[in-house]
């Protein structure tokens, strides 16, 4: 008899675990389909960069061709009028919002960025009356509220609250780009496009409700094929005039479908979670293509001309080709005569110091012997620099070229910062506390680089000198600045009072300072060099580099510039008046021209400088007025004039 094994057990797990996954596959549907679990939808939402918390104003490394390629942002404000020394700082970064805590200088993309640094929230103080006059950059000054300069045209466009915070969000994280955008702005006749585009936003959004309804197949069908025909018709059309004769046709087959979609009964929130998915995806490819154009324009404004390359090279080849200059011909003889009138000019740009000297020449009403232009250079623009001064005579001044680099190495191998590195510029946004809506005001702060701190230590024989910025232009006689008494200060400039080292606290550190004194410009600075080396001018530079600077990084190097150049000169500044010079011309759009033609000399402190095609025309006049013309070499490479 066999043995009947027995029976096996029924195993009942995956049977329960099949009827389970059956149950959530049919359960799941249903209920999103009786809206029981909330609508969720993948959106990429830009955090806004607001600036209307209390006290708020930003600053950005970043100016000229040269000078900088570097952005980043610090926050500060005025209250009521212009410059209160309240400040509450606003946390900024290119791609987070801004809050009530420290402000930061935070890096953007596509350009360096510099070393973060905090700022704080200081008590309100006594508001004090507006000191300067400029139109932007150099005194402090309310926007339309200028004795000599009109307000800016592009912010006047600003109505509402909601345009002004828009407009400071776009600079804040654009910078300059803004202003120059609008005012370029192009006007499009692309009402028939405008159309376009909303029908087609709406056929999208209506489109994958109709096509789950039963009975809608032929409706699904057309909605597809004249949603199919705008994408169609847009690809190849940006205004009205590219449009094919037929639109009309194709825009009432479009209103029609639509109608009938409406009249059908679908979901409202599919539709209208529908809708936002466009809207977010709209202003994100809106927002991309802003940055693109940002970007765009800082390669424009960062970038050396073309033809301007094309000289330097020509030059300089030119140079190695040439005989040498008889040293019987030579003014260098007057180089370092202590009784002539010494300035000095840190460029890279050969037609930028041509504009400088030959403007300070043409300008002086006394005879020019005893005037001497030192040149500081790299080593890269050293020869053309030394051939195009050698080809070119201005007046019976004489012009020194040195090439910085190498001397520094040469003669100061201890300090570290051995490149020559030019005006570092800021730009400063201030905001009105008591007047929120109120066009906010961008200026431009120029500094020191950290190469000016070894002029002194360059012209070891030399007492005095004036040192100017090269996108600067003189229109009078500068000879009274020669008798001036600085009263035992070193460093005699137009002073920038919309910002106060108490409004740098974190930026500052714990180093003594004055919580009253007012920043500086650059551009045009009487230098008492005796002075300087009486007060270790030199000295507490290098220690200050050595708190504020990494010398292994760049970016960080330069944006120790501000702090540097701040405290090196705190209680060592000597006003000037504010007349003596005119800036915002690389930036500012509503300079008027009675003011720009008094002015003793004009400051083209900005993005827009006016050797590029960015500058603003308006502006470009003055600089080219003054131009050398060199017909061979300028010829040659297309340099217009």
């Amino acid at each position: 008899m066999k043995a009947t094994a027995p029976p096996a057990k029924r195993r009942r797990g995956p049977r329960l675990a099949v009827l389970a996954l059956v149950f959530c596959s049919l359960l799941v549907p249903i209920a999103f389909l009786f809206n029981r679990f909330p609508a969720v939808y993948v959106t990429d939402e830009r955090p806004q960069q607001e600036i209307d918390l209390p006290s708020h104003a930003g600053f950005e490394i970043g100016g000229s061709v040269v000078k900088q390629d570097s952005d980043s942002v610090i926050g500060v404000s005025e209250e009521a009028q212009d410059s209160s020394d309240e400040v509450s700082g606003n946390s900024e970064d290119s791609h987070n919002g801004i809050d009530s805590n420290p402000s930061s200088i935070s890096s953007k993309p596509k350009v360096h960025p510099p070393p973060k640094i905090e700022q704080p929230v200081l008590p309100p103080p006594k508001v004090e009356p507006k000191p300067e006059v400029k139109p932007v950059p150099v005194p402090v000054h309310q926007e339309g509220d200028d004795r000599r300069i009109s307000p800016p045209r592009v912010p006047n466009r600003v109505q509402n609250a909601d345009e002004v915070e828009k407009a400071k969000a776009c600079q804040l994280e654009f910078g300059s780009y803004c202003l120059w955008s609008i005012e370029h702005k192009e006007v499009m006749r692309d009402a028939f496009v405008k159309r376009l585009k909303d029908q087609l936003f709406v056929a999208r959004s209506y489109y994958p409700s109709i096509a789950k309804l039963k009975g809608k197949e032929a409706l699904t069908r057309e909605l597809k094929q004249n949603i199919q025909e705008h994408e169609r018709v847009l690809s190849e059309s940006i205004v009205d005039a590219d449009l094919p004769s037929f639109i009309k046709t194709k825009i009432e087959r479009m209103d029609q479908s639509i109608a009938r979609a409406k009249s059908c009964t679908v979901d409202c929130n599919n539709v209208d979670r529908k809708l936002r998915q466009i809207l977010h995806m709209t202003e994100d490819e809106a927002h991309f293509h802003m940055k693109q154009s940002a970007y765009l324009y800082n390669l424009g404004v960062h970038t050396m001309p073309k033809s301007h390359h094309c000289l330097n090279m020509r030059l300089t080849v030119e140079y190695f080709k040439s005989t040498p200059l008889d040293p019987d011909d030579s003014p260098a003889h007057k180089f370092n005569v202590p009784d002539h009138r010494h300035y000095v000019i840190l460029s890279k740009n050969v037609l930028a110091a041509s504009v400088v000297i030959n403007s300070t020449v043409s300008s002086c009403e006394q005879d020019t012997d005893n005037v001497v232009f030192h040149v500081l250079t790299d080593a890269q623009n050293f020869y053309a620099m030394k051939h195009w001064f050698a080809r070119n005579s201005y007046r019976e001044s004489a012009v020194d070229v040195i090439n910085y680099e190498q001397t520094i190495f040469e003669n100061f191998p201890e300090f570290g910062t051995q490149l020559l590195y030019l005006p570092e510029e800021f730009r400063v946004f201030i905001s009105s506390l008591e007047r929120p809506t109120e066009k906010s005001r961008m200026e431009y702060l120029s500094v020191f680089s950290h190469s000016h701190f070894f002029i002194p230590e360059i012209f070891k024989d030399l007492k005095k000198v004036i040192i100017l910025d090269d996108d600067v232009v003189v229109q009078r006689d500068l000879s009274f600045l020669w008798n001036l008494d600085m009263g035992g200060k070193v460093n005699g400039a137009v002073r920038f009072c919309g910002l106060k080292l108490g409004q740098l606290r974190n930026l500052l550190g714990k180093t003594m300072y004055d919580p009253q004194s007012c920043a500086w410009m650059s551009g045009v600075n009487v230098i008492d060099l005796d002075k300087w080396r009486e007060h270790n001018v030199t000295e507490n530079y290098v220690q200050l580099l050595r708190k504020f600077g990494n010398n292994d990084d760049e970016a960080s190097l330069r944006a120790a510039a501000l702090p540097i150049s701040l405290l090196s000169f705190q209680h060592l500044l000597y006003p000037l008046d504010e007349r003596m010079t005119l800036s915002g011309l690389g930036y500012d759009y509503g300079i008027k021209e009675d003011a720009a033609q008094s002015s003793i000399s004009l400051h083209y402190n900005g993005n827009m400088k006016p050797w590029l095609e960015l500058g603003i025309p308006d502006y470009r006049k003055y600089w080219k007025r003054f131009l050398t013309r060199d017909e061979r070499f300028m010829d040659e490479c297309n340099v217009s004039p």
